[in-house]
Parts: C-alpha cells; sequence; structure tokens
C-alpha cells in the first residue's frame, strides 16, 4: 500500500476516533490501531494530532460535496441532497464527526478550516439548486435541527420520525 493510501485510511480511522472523543478526547495510538499501522508511522504520515485532525474535516466535508454532487443533475432538488446527506451519515461517525469539528472551533485554525469548508457546502448547494441564499439557509438550517435531532435521539425533529432511530441502529 502506498504512503498516500495508508494516509487516506489513517484519515477514515482519526474520523471515526474522532467523532467518539474529540481532538482532546481521541488517543492517536486508538486512532493508529484502528488504521493499522504504528503510532510512530501515524506521525510520518500526517504530523500531528492536530493536522490529522484538520485533515479529517477537510475530508469528511469535503465528503458532503462529493455525495450530493453524485445525486445532482442539473438541479438537483432539496430533496435529493437531503436524502443523499441521510444516507451518508447513516453510520453516525460522519455525523458525530461534523459536530465534534464544530466543538473544536475554540482553535483558530481549525474554526477557519470549518468556516471555510461549510461554506464551501453551502455555495455549492445554492449553486447547484439554482436557490436564492435564504432558500440555502433555510435548508442548511433544516439539515442542521434534523442532525441534532438524530444525535439527541429525537424522532420529533424528523420529518418522517425515523431518521434518528435509523442513525442509532446503523451506529449502535
Amino acid at each position: 500500500m502506498t504512503a498516500d493510501e495508508r494516509r487516506e485510511e489513517l484519515v477514515e480511522a482519526a474520523i471515526a476516533e474522532f467523532a467518539r472523543g474529540g481532538l482532546g478526547g481521541t488517543s492517536t495510538e486508538a486512532i493508529a490501531r484502528r488504521a493499522g499501522i504504528s503510532h510512530a508511522y501515524l506521525f510520518r504520515l500526517l504530523g500531528t494530532k492536530r493536522e490529522l485532525f484538520l485533515a479529517a474535516i477537510d475530508r469528511a466535508f469535503g465528503r458532503v460535496i462529493e455525495v450530493f454532487a453524485a445525486v445532482a443533475d442539473s438541479r438537483p432538488a432539496f430533496a435529493d441532497l437531503g436524502a443523499a446527506y441521510q444516507g451518508m451519515i447513516e453510520d453516525g461517525h460522519e455525523l458525530a464527526f461534523q459536530f465534534q469539528a464544530y466543538a473544536a472551533c475554540g482553535d483558530p485554525d481549525i474554526r477557519e478550516r470549518v468556516e471555510r469548508r461549510y461554506v464551501e457546502i453551502f455555495d455549492w448547494v445554492r449553486r447547484a439548486t439554482g436557490s436564492t441564499v435564504d432558500e440555502t439557509r433555510l435548508f442548511m438550517a433544516t439539515g442542521l435541527l434534523i442532525s441534532v435531532g438524530s444525535l439527541i435521539g429525537s424522532d420529533t425533529l424528523s420529518p418522517d420520525g425515523s431518521w434518528s432511530t435509523r442513525v442509532r441502529g446503523a451506529a449502535g
């Protein structure tokens, strides 16, 4: 396996581990174990735990656009994008990691990265759907509301009453 392939595996392992413990509560040893590499090799691949967290932000937020683009036709509907996002986060790690990234925004570099990547998603959605800024804000805000409901296990915030049940079931 090449170093680039190992780096990708490492970032995926980091997303899963950071989803559980956040930046401060996750050990690099746990990430290395999950990735199947030595602790020393983790640092050779990505330098520091913080750099690994930043790479995980790029991967996780970039994946949202990839998932949206996969279902996009000339003008995707918000419902299509929402359904694609639901499918992406059903394993629980993706969604939990996003919230851990938001929680780590006390660090200025992390805040800048999260803001930049979130704005990229917002701008992509606005352009792809041809929606106004306000319509896109409503779509993003609704997605956040449903995401919070999923994390706390409240089906009352889900449009069909089942999203959090599916996410909890897949992550459990």
